[in-house]
């Protein structure tokens, strides 16, 4: 069977893997890496491999919705536009606000951040990358005088010493992981420093694993800083001739980090390891410190990053190969969002929102009536305002406030109360949407066209392969029909993405009287402002910034900051005086624990594409919380337990699982459950919304919380083919299983009757059901199968505690047309018969490869390294992201 193959970029993290996107005759969609983009050289990771299943139409936002009711294009553009101006006539134009996201493309976010800064004439528009991005954002800026990130990936593979800093880089730039693990395996003298309270699977190639205390990141960089000035290993040259701030930076430094002794009993740290880390990264040249949101969400996350970037600069540790700070973005076009003002604090083209010449120029370029003059409302201030009622209408993008927001359950009440609520997105129902007063259908990943940035500066295409779904437009079309309604169609009269990135390019070179002297600019993509359709559609990956002008002109930019020179008023690159503060709230009495989220293996952001892929949700088929067994002990908690896990601002429920990695006093949480897969699982209603106060990013990694046993009356599970409604359970979490649904379930009450709950549950109003079906009342055990024509429609397991059979066989059996004898014989009791595989747990979710098969290889043939378990199962051979796990089963 032919099939059409398309070179795009992955839509999920910020390494921004380009991938093929192979369509054939029917549509069927298969991903894979590809070879010739330079930030995975071919490598893919789990989520990226199983996109080609999350690419259906099921539960898309098809056609505009207004009230609740399907509308033309015309009556819900109208809506939205009249709506703004009715508001801003009568409330002005602070009283409306943007909520965008990295998932947008840069041509997306270009055109409505020109409308919201340059139209409308307010700055609030603010973007879901102020979660995970702004202190670096902000850190940059005062180090470096832009936005900008000077190493490239290369740099993990030329240097001595990598360090991972608040960085689970195994799990969430799994691609990247995967280079510096082969690096290692190159070079036996590659060193690797992980930098973490958890152990984390980075931990598996790391030479010295530092579990500080949580938030006490800027003292160990302190101390850093002040042995680097003892043992005399600063570079002076660089120092004096390229940077200021240095005596300030490290009285700082000293005062609050004074000696390796110190520093590692404020860290809780044992102080051979700090001394050995300390010594490493004094004594090797090519370092490279990749940070990522351990580091930034915080209320002191700016001054982290900062106290990382004073090492660098005190050693001259930046510019050349194999060193720097490399900052590791969170989502795919996050750098792009940077990149045309995005935030609240910012203007296009890395123009400095407060600066009157780049306002000038900027409201000249776009030759509109006004230009936002000061900050608008960063993110957890605008959802503040539209509490209190200043703002009034909201747009939302491409994202899911109300299970990602700190304190979620307070965004959801200010959106339900807000006057005018749209949203834009490709999936009909989130914990968002059905807030909407006006609902725009957009395009998703493989039916829109655009550019995405990654990390190291690298520009890359997304390119469409699917023909767009129903009415679905793309967000740059939605927002200039939008602007065109309120009276601005002649400055948005774009024809597609290229005449967009044309004027985002052209942009990006103008220069003010101030910048003469510096040349070229950080940001310049210039070179770009005149191609054609036809060049913009066959643009290959390019870093910027790539000049127009020169003898480089056309070309990429590898590093920045090799000359020298930086983009401050002087020139120079700033040390920053860095006093540590501790985390906005501490525990107490009444909340002891400390509560880090962050993300699980598989899934990706609140869980609209992830959700859908059946391998991805196997390895973690439901929310859970990992608890040290030291702590769980004390609490009376057993593994598979549900726990009730409460903070000043809210609670959820969630799985227990016992973890010798965690910290004790820590529980870890992803962030990705939502309304549509579980009962009460968005662990951001418990997060504090404490921010930095430099960049407004939310402290995810530290809220205080209690943990208490919730014990149910009842427990079970449910496998069907059909999505359910479930009535009569407090607990319920869902996952997508191979041609079946599966539900974790618990109750408060028992039925009267089980044989008739389970019945009315899976059968409903039909009246010829093949049921089959086991009750033990006295031990409160209820089993029942509902058959279809020889296979299995539905089943259903109840127990009194958690000790029900396993998932996974009876899941298997959901992709056979007819059940063999035994099969049915083994039903009831959930076990697969003698003789017969049962996988197990998935644990590389590339290959479906279970937890069974890998220990029944390891056991029987005697393996002892993950290679040798790899050439026998294939498990760890794509993404390497279940190799942590791979080792634990192996030890």
């Amino acid at each position: 069977m032919n099939a059409v193959v398309t070179k795009t970029t992955c839509p999920y993290c910020g390494v921004g893997c380009g991938v093929l996107a192979a369509v054939d005759d029917d549509g069927h969609v298969v991903v894979t890496g590809d070879p010739d983009h330079p930030a995975n050289l071919g490598r893919i990771c789990s989520k990226g491999a199983a996109l080609g299943s999350t690419v259906d139409i099921d539960g898309r936002l098809l056609h505009p919705e207004v009230d609740g009711e399907q509308a033309t294009w015309e009556a819900a553009l109208s809506r939205v536009a009249d709506g703004f101006m009715q508001i801003i006539k009568e409330h002005g134009r602070d009283a409306v606000a943007f909520y965008v996201s990295g998932q947008l493309l840069t041509e997306d976010y270009y055109v409505a951040n020109k409308l919201m800064k340059g139209f409308i004439g307010s700055a609030n528009i603010d973007t879901n990358s102020r979660l995970c991005m702004s202190s670096t954002v902000a850190a940059y800026k005062r180090a470096f005088g832009t936005d900008t990130m000077p190493c490239c990936y290369e740099d993990l593979e030329r240097a001595k010493l990598v360090v991972l800093a608040g960085s689970n880089m195994a799990w969430c730039h799994p691609v990247l992981y995967q280079r510096l693990r082969q690096a290692k395996q190159n070079n036996p003298d590659l060193m690797v420093v992980v930098i973490d309270p958890r152990r984390t699977p980075g931990c598996e190639i790391a030479d010295l694993h530092l579990p500080l205390r949580p938030g006490s990141d800027a003292i160990l960089f302190n101390g850093l800083l002040t042995y680097i000035e003892q043992s005399d290993e600063l570079n002076s040259f660089f120092v004096e001739n390229f940077t200021q701030g240095s005596d300030a930076a490290l009285a700082a430094a000293r005062a609050s980090a004074p000696s390796v002794a110190e520093t590692a009993g404020l860290c809780g740290l044992e102080q051979k390891d700090v001394a050995r880390f300390f010594s490493l990264f004094a004594r090797t040249e090519r370092v490279i410190t990749a940070f990522s949101q351990g580091i930034n969400q915080s209320t002191s996350g700016t001054d982290k990053v900062n106290g990382i970037i004073n090492c660098h600069l005190l050693t001259g540790r930046i510019g050349r190969p194999g060193m720097g700070p490399l900052s590791l973005t969170g989502q795919s076009n996050a750098m792009g969002g940077r990149e045309v003002g995005g935030l609240a604090n910012q203007l296009a083209a890395h123009r400095d929102l407060e600066h009157a010449e780049h306002r000038d120029i900027v409201q000249r370029f776009w030759q509109s009536p006004v230009i936002a003059d000061h900050a608008g409302l960063k993110a957890v201030e605008l959802f503040d305002a539209i509490e209190a009622g200043t703002v009034k209408a909201v747009w939302i993008m491409c994202t899911n406030p109300v299970v990602s927001m700190p304190n979620a359950g307070k965004i959801k009440a200010a959106l339900s109360k807000c006057e005018l609520v749209v949203v834009s997105d490709c999936m009909r129902q989130t914990d968002t949407t059905v807030l909407a007063d006006v609902l725009l259908p957009a395009l998703p990943w493989g039916e829109k066209q655009g550019t995405v940035t990654n990390s190291e500066r690298c520009i890359s295409r997304q390119r469409a392969f699917l023909p767009a779904a129903g009415e679905a437009k793309a967000d740059w079309w939605i927002i200039a029909q939008v602007a065109a309604r309120m009276g601005f169609a002649e400055h948005f009269d774009y024809q597609g993405s290229a005449d967009i990135f044309r004027e985002h390019a052209a942009l990006s070179g103008m220069r003010v009287d101030s910048e003469k002297e510096i040349y070229p600019r950080d940001f310049d993509i210039s070179w770009f402002d005149d191609i054609s359709d036809a060049q913009y559609e066959d643009m290959q990956p390019v870093q910027w910034p790539i000049i127009k002008e020169g003898a480089e002109k056309g070309t990429g930019t590898r590093r920045m900051f090799g000359s020298g020179r930086f983009y401050t008023a002087t020139g120079k690159a700033q040390l920053i005086a860095v006093h540590p503060a501790p985390p906005a709230h501490a525990p107490d009495q009444t909340y002891p624990y400390i509560l880090n989220t962050g993300r699980s293996r598989d899934q990706w952001h609140t869980m609209t594409r992830t959700g859908k892929a059946f391998l991805l949700t196997e390895h973690s088929p439901e929310p859970y919380a990992e608890l040290h067994p030291q702590e769980a002990s004390t609490l009376g908690l057993r593994d598979g337990d549900l726990i009730k896990i409460t903070s000043r601002w809210g609670n959820v429920i969630v799985r227990l699982r016992l973890m010798d990695s965690q910290k004790p006093g820590n529980v870890f949480v992803p962030i990705h459950w939502n309304a549509q897969y579980a009962s009460n699982a968005v662990v951001d209603q418990v997060v504090n919304p404490a921010v930095d106060l430099l960049s407004g990013q939310p402290e995810f990694k530290h809220t205080p919380v209690q943990i208490s046993h919730y014990q149910p009356a009842w427990h079970g599970f449910l496998l069907s083919r059909r999505k359910l409604q479930l009535h009569d359970t407090v607990y319920w979490a869902r996952a997508t299983g191979d041609g079946y649904y599966r539900y974790e379930l618990a109750g408060e009450q028992e039925p009267a009757d089980w044989a008739a709950w389970a019945r009315g549950l899976l059968c409903a109003a039909d009246s010829d059901v093949n049921w089959v079906e086991y009750l033990d009342a006295a031990a409160r055990q209820y089993r029942g199968v509902r058959l279809t024509d020889k296979r299995v429609e539905s089943c259903i397991f109840i127990a009194p505690d958690v000790a029900l059979p396993a998932r996974h066989w009876l899941g298997s059996l959901f992709v056979k047309e007819c059940l063999a004898d035994d099969e049915r014989q083994s039903l009831l009791s959930g076990r697969a018969p003698a003789g017969r595989i049962d996988d197990g747990r998935i644990v590389c979710a590339c290959l479906s490869v279970g937890e069974n098969t890998l220990i029944n290889a390891i056991s029987l043939q005697g393996l002892s390294s993950v290679e040798a378990v790899s050439r026998v199962t294939k498990a760890g051979s794509n993404c390497g992201s279940c190799i942590p796990e791979i080792q634990r089963l192996l030890k």
